[in-house]
């Protein structure tokens, strides 16, 4: 159930990023982050609604409120990363994520066997492979690498926290609720301040009726696979789950090649199979 979740994770988080990535082609960033995530809060207000879920509240549903918080500091920091460096340096060290909830793992007594450390570090290899690291070219800035890293801090931490958020179903829709309904108002004063400063919220004609059902599908895939990881962290080994849930680069070139017919470097292309070897590892492990 664990590998079924995570991989669920990577596969819902892959086509959200290739989503996002391509909207914000005609759409700022920032605003496609705020109108997903707002469309997708809304989604799951009525969920909640529907599944009971106000009755859950409780000491763990701070931590959703701790995830709310730190959620936009990351988003906002991976983008002003990207717009400032190469994604091929920002996107591979951004997958250092996944040590915060296998460093939380450890610490709270998981020890993964022999073969599942063999496939997490074939796996995580395979992930930075497959990200498409750049090599050769200008130097990165400082700020640069500081940025993706406290995109990664923050990733990391939104994952281990949600974990903490709920035991049931029900509990879970709500503590994604709470998450999503800060994160979209600390993005929306985000956004407010930026285009105060000057700078354009919506593109050339404002956003068309055909962009919303991108934007919709973008934040109910992107609040999903929080959900979907936060089932399989409680289900098994969180440092399994968390490598698992790491793949979605690799799900993410795979579907440039797929729709965009981007072709893959030879070194993305090992890394997938890379990436593959090590699932199989963690699965079988």
């Amino acid at each position: 159930m664990t590998a079924f979740f995570a991989l669920t994770t990577s596969l819902l988080f892959g086509l959200a990023d290739f989503g996002g990535g391509l909207l914000t082609r005609r759409t700022p960033a920032l605003t496609v982050v705020v109108v997903s995530q707002a469309i997708a809060t809304a989604v799951l207000g009525v969920i909640v609604l529907a599944a009971g879920g106000w009755s859950e509240t409780g000491p763990r549903l701070w931590f959703a409120v701790a995830a709310g918080l730190v959620s936009p500091v990351g988003i906002l920091a991976f983008y002003k990363a990207l717009a400032l460096g190469p994604m091929g340096v920002v996107s591979p060290l951004a997958t250092l994520s996944v040590a915060v909830p296998i460093g939380v793992g450890l610490v709270l007594g998981e020890r993964p066997g022999l073969l599942q450390v063999a496939g997490i570090a074939v796996a995580v290899t395979g992930v930075v492979l497959a990200a498409g690291p750049q090599r050769g070219g200008a130097s990165v800035q400082r700020r640069v690498i500081l940025l993706t890293l406290v995109s990664a801090l923050g990733f990391g931490s939104v994952f281990a926290l949600l974990t903490e958020a709920s035991t049931g179903v029900a509990g879970l829709f709500l503590a994604l609720f709470v998450q999503r309904l800060l994160s979209t108002a600390v993005g929306g004063a985000a956004l407010a301040v930026s285009v105060r400063r000057g700078a354009t919220a919506v593109p050339e004609g404002g956003l068309t009726s055909a962009s919303l059902p991108g934007l919709a599908l973008v934040g109910v895939a992107d609040v999903a696979a929080n959900g979907t990881y936060a089932i399989a962290a409680q289900h098994g080994p969180v440092t399994v789950a968390a490598v698992l849930a790491s793949l979605y680069p690799v799900v993410t070139a795979l579907a440039a090649r797929g729709f965009l017919s981007e072709r893959l470097r030879a070194i993305q292309a090992a890394g997938a199979g890379l990436a593959l070897v090590g699932t199989l590892l963690l699965a079988t492990g």
